[in-house]
Parts: C-alpha cells; sequence; structure tokens
C-alpha cells in the first residue's frame, strides 16, 4: 500500500505577526510576486499542492507552484473579535482562559479544541489518498496536526513554535508519523 505524505508548510511571515498582533486576512510582508515559484523545485515530484484560503496562505503557496487548491480544513483559527488586537494590550481573564483552556475561545470565534478536531478529520480524510500532499497553512493548523499524530494532549498545543516558512514532514501508512528530515 501507498503511503500518504503530508508537508505542512507556514505561511510566510505578516506585518500583523512582526507587530504582534493576531492574524487577520493580511497578506505576507515579502515580495511574493518576485518571488513567486522560487521554491516550486523543492517539492516537484507528483503532489497536490493545498492551501488555507487567506491570502498569506495563498501568496505562500504561489512560491511552490501555480495550481494550488484552496482547502476550507487549513484556515487560520477563527479569532473572532480579537482579529487584527494587538496580543498584549488584550490581556485580562479572556486572554488568561484563551492560553490555558483549549474550549475558550475569543468571542465570536473558535476554541483550540475545535481547530483540533478539524484538523484531524481533515487528516483522516487524506488517509485514503495515498501520494504527496503539500499543504501552505497556519500554525494554529500545524500545531493540531502535530497533536493529532503525536497523540498530545491539547495542553501541548502552546508547547509548539512554528516559524514562517517552515516545514512538517508527516507519513501515514496505517499509521501516521512525524517525519525528521535532514537536508544536507
Amino acid at each position: 500500500m501507498q503511503a500518504t505524505r503530508l508537508t505542512l508548510i507556514c505561511h510566510a511571515v505578516t506585518p500583523l505577526q512582526k507587530q504582534g498582533r493576531f492574524p487577520d486576512d493580511e497578506a505576507v510582508a515579502m515580495d511574493w510576486q518576485g518571488a513567486a515559484l522560487s521554491l516550486a523545485d523543492r517539492y516537484k515530484k507528483t503532489r497536490r499542492l493545498l492551501c488555507g484560503p487567506e491570502a498569506r496562505a495563498r501568496q505562500t503557496a504561489s512560491l511552490f507552484g501555480a495550481d494550488a487548491v484552496s482547502e476550507d480544513a487549513l484556515r487560520d483559527a477563527d479569532f473572532g473579535r480579537w482579529k487584527g488586537q494587538d496580543i498584549h494590550q488584550l490581556g485580562g481573564d479572556e486572554l488568561a482562559a484563551w492560553l490555558t483552556d483549549s474550549t475558550f475561545a475569543p468571542p465570536g470565534g473558535e476554541s483550540v479544541e475545535q481547530i483540533c478536531v478539524r484538523v484531524g478529520e481533515w487528516m483522516r480524510s487524506l488517509e485514503s489518498r495515498p501520494g504527496h500532499v503539500v499543504a501552505i497553512t497556519h500554525p494554529f493548523v500545524i500545531r493540531a496536526a502535530m497533536l493529532h499524530v503525536m497523540r498530545f494532549p491539547l495542553s501541548m498545543f502552546y508547547r509548539i513554535d512554528v516559524e514562517p516558512l517552515s516545514a512538517t514532514e508527516l507519513r501515514f501508512n496505517q499509521v501516521w508519523r512525524l517525519r525528521l528530515e535532514t537536508h544536507a
């Protein structure tokens, strides 16, 4: 049986990230048009290129190819009324609850638990579709995928750092595995 290979790539850095704000549907902070297809050779074998629906995910996907398909399951967390807000100015009990309680959702938004359920369901849908999927997405989605694969408790969610343009390799062949690769 052929394995499913999933390469999750975090979108490029955005101005709101640089400012310590919750994301919104902002563009990346780079000349993504000038860099278009600059990483296309990295995954040149047959693959499906997917991305989250936000501008930052679509723009980053264009670095890897012109054939990206938007996938709703790869969308970023819904931060509700916190979108675009300065994280440090929020303060208060709501922010503390959000950082410690995986069932707490920002006002009008989505909880960590809801994100993890969404991403886990999407990953299960990939299990019967062998081949290589390159998915451009967001730190919260990649964290949720890591928890799903490693079967970590939701309390580990904020202990995973995901850097812009980082790649996480996962494989499914009867069971999901994290695959660490060298690029020497």
